[in-house]
């Protein structure tokens, strides 16, 4: 089968011990840069020295038909060069064209600097959406980011340290100055740093220069004050595209802060008020 492997993202010492075996068994070994593979190996003491085969942005799509056909006769280690792959990293195709096939796939799993970032940022964690790394051009950036104004869960981005000052302060103009968002950078390595402000304020700290590995976690945007004849509304449109009554209610309270049970009954009044006769 195919096997997913996270790897560190920074502190050796987050190598799970199933991952350690897994390099220590392998025979064929899929990485995004084999050199990293290899200096993996040798950090971590594992004295196996396993095929290794280029799995990158550049070449997946042309090497994922040649990998599946070989995890059909033996396990497929997969590795990005931090995190999980598939994870805004190569091993996307590769595990579809496995799904296809009727291969399996299976997961190690392991650090994710998402969800380290999103567990320190002191922002809500109950809903969150990865958004992966903006658009560089300023005009898909701007179009990408009005798409996200409104939305009412937490965001992850990636983005490089060249391009943070930039984006931060397209996000200040897209979602407001003061937007709460935190920049963490270097995760679980030494100069490990999470700063917490406004999207105006981080743009403006970001302008000075900043280095290393970098997340940014922003809040989502506050939801609109409705009243419940409009959110009943909202339920009726939502049950109208199939979903049930009792669902449609309990998500249009969630982003509008009003009692589920309370849509309910609205939307059934509704209902029962459209289809008496004139």
């Amino acid at each position: 089968m195919i096997i997913l492997a996270a790897t560190p993202i920074g502190n050796l010492g987050d190598a799970s011990p199933r991952l350690v075996a897994a390099l220590q068994h392998a025979t064929t070994l899929a990485a995004e840069d084999t050199r990293t593979a290899q200096r993996l190996l040798q950090a971590l003491g594992v004295a196996n020295r396993p095929r290794l085969i280029a799995l990158h942005d550049h070449n997946e799509r042309q090497r994922a038909a040649e990998l599946v056909e070989r995890a059909r006769d033996e396990d497929l280690l997969v590795l990005s060069d931090a995190g999980m792959p598939t994870v805004s990293d190569p091993g996307y195709a590769l595990v579809t064209a496995a799904v296809a096939a009727g291969v399996g796939v299976t997961a190690l799993p392991g650090p994710s600097a998402v969800v380290t970032a999103l567990a320190v940022a002191g922002l809500p964690t109950d809903r969150f959406t990865f958004e992966g790394f903006l658009p560089r051009k300023a005009g898909e950036r701007r179009r990408a980011l009005e798409a996200l104004a409104a939305e009412p869960r937490t965001m992850v981005f990636f983005e490089s340290p060249s391009r943070l000052a930039d984006s931060l302060a397209a996000l200040a103009v897209a979602f407001g100055a003061e937007r709460p968002a935190a920049v963490c950078r270097e995760l679980t390595k030494l100069h490990e740093e999470v700063v917490r402000g406004g999207l105006g304020e981080l743009a403006a700290w970001a302008a000075e220069g900043v280095r290393g590995e970098i997340v940014v976690v922003v809040g989502g945007a506050a939801a609109r004050a409705v009243s419940a004849e409009e959110a009943a509304l909202q339920v009726q449109r939502l049950v109208g595209e199939g979903m049930r009554l009792k669902d449609a209610a309990a998500e249009v309270a969630a982003a509008t802060g009003l009692r589920s049970r309370d849509l309910y009954q609205a939307a059934l009044a509704q209902r029962a008020q459209a289809t008496v006769p004139e």
